[in-house]
């Protein structure tokens, strides 16, 4: 009988292996939500939109050609374009051109435009990373809360098995006539209050499971497994040292949203000295080529002359140059300048409040890692004192010396201490990556 429920085990046991759910470490996590976000899909769409614009920018140095031709059946009056008489009567022809031209300057407007169009595409780059960056925190806050409310549910489990063993003995004690059945009352309430507990920390672990898969966008799944390495009293480290002033100036080095910022003031500027270029003389060199044809062209004999004799014939050429001097528009130029000067002062001033969020962010990392170090510890030793405490409670209770009440409320503060610590413990752990992530450690896995 004994071998038989050891084979029975041994067979489940290789079955469930087998079939075991796919653990998902946080590099993971964040890799595939990255992979299958949609914001920062619509992002990379913006990036691949001003890349093509800062391409454009390029292309529009070089010189501008055009073609043109035209054919006609001519009726009734028309001018004939051979002799520039109008005739009445019916005829063809044909004319076409080739036409080029080179912008010399133009107030160097082209050259700012690709400078500014160069510009809005870095800080495009920088708003993709920024946004993958953003998705990564939200995926280890949702990751982090998950190992949470696991704690939660292993703890009140823990307490449900105490409410039930001292149940259990309870009864026995009723059956003796040792205990009143009061007492197996009072047992039965603190062991139903701990299953609805455990039903409603399950509750928060699963709610918490949902919000991690809608970040990752994992649609398919039901259910998440995570690995992930316990945070142990000696893994966590204090970072009150660190000095709010250099870890600022090394975040300020490299976060996105900082450098994007930095990029769209670049451009403003470049966008500015383009408006600039409106108020100043334009010149541009242009040249073509034309030819053209008339049925009604003849030689000296009245006779109508070849189709490519005329194209021969009539071919010209011409260059040039054409500048344009702005004298007066409705002062459209002078106001779009104005207008320009206010967007780069409105660029600059948004750079001030991204560097004002970022280093008040630095300084709360600092400060609450501080405190949060101080309350472990402090946690740490009131878990081991309610512990005790329990402990003490549970002998005393078992000889009759407390009541139920007593038992419970030490049994209460005990697992009250134990959800405090791990609370503590994961929120230390997530300060402790943010802190390393503006120091520049490659906390996350970001492609």
């Amino acid at each position: 009988m004994n071998l038989t429920r050891i084979i029975t085990a041994l067979f489940f046991l290789i079955a469930s292996s087998a079939f075991a759910q796919k653990a998902w470490t946080l590099d993971e996590c964040v890799s595939f939500a990255i992979e299958n976000n949609l914001q920062v899909k619509n992002l990379n769409y913006t990036k691949d939109t001003n890349r093509e614009s800062y391409r454009q920018s390029v292309r529009a140095l070089l010189p501008n050609f055009s073609g043109f031709s035209e054919y006609r059946y001519n009726t009734g009056l028309n001018e004939d374009r051979t002799t520039g008489l109008l005739v009445n009567q019916e005829f063809n022809s044909f004319f076409y051109s080739v036409n080029a031209n080179l912008d010399i300057f133009q107030g160097f407007q082209k050259l700012n435009s690709l400078k500014a169009a160069k510009f809005i595409y870095e800080a495009a780059k920088e708003d993709v990373l920024q946004e993958k960056f953003l998705l990564a925190f939200r995926v280890m806050s949702a990751f982090y809360d998950i190992k949470f409310n696991e704690g939660l549910v292993a703890n009140s489990l823990e307490q449900q098995d105490i409410s039930q063993t001292n149940y259990d003995m309870v009864e026995r004690q009723v059956e003796l006539g040792v205990m009143a059945e009061a007492d197996l009352v009072e047992a039965e309430s603190n062991l139903l209050s701990d299953k609805l507990l455990v039903t409603q920390n399950k509750n928060l672990l699963a709610l918490s499971k949902l919000t991690l898969l809608q970040e990752m966008n994992l649609t398919e799944e039901g259910d998440i497994a995570l690995q992930i390495e316990e945070a142990n009293k000696n893994d966590l480290k204090s970072s009150g040292t660190v000095k709010v002033d250099s870890l600022f100036t090394v975040a300020k080095g490299f976060i996105p949203i900082i450098k994007s910022q930095e990029y769209s003031v670049k451009a403003a500027k470049k966008q500015l000295n383009a408006t600039r270029g409106n108020l100043y003389p334009s010149l541009t060199m242009i040249a073509g080529l034309e030819s053209r044809y008339a049925q009604t062209a003849l030689d000296d004999n009245d006779m109508p002359i070849p189709f490519s004799d005329q194209l021969n014939d009539n071919f010209s050429r011409f260059i040039g140059a054409q500048i344009r001097i702005p004298i007066s528009n409705g002062w459209a130029n002078r106001s779009q300048v104005k207008q320009q000067k206010i967007a780069l002062l409105q660029a600059e001033n948004n750079l001030d409040i991204q560097e004002q969020t970022l280093f008040q962010l630095v300084q709360q990392l600092v400060q609450t890692n501080t405190a949060l170090v101080a309350e472990y510890e402090q946690s740490n030793k009131r878990v081991e004192s309610q512990g005790l405490a329990f402990q003490i409670a549970q002998k005393r209770y078992e000889k009759g010396l407390i009541n139920a009440l007593e038992l419970f409320q030490a049994k209460n503060l005990y697992g009250t201490a134990q959800n405090e610590n791990l609370q503590v413990r994961l929120r230390l752990k997530v300060n402790e990556s943010t802190i390393d992530f503006y120091k520049g450690l490659p906390i996350f896995n970001i492609n």
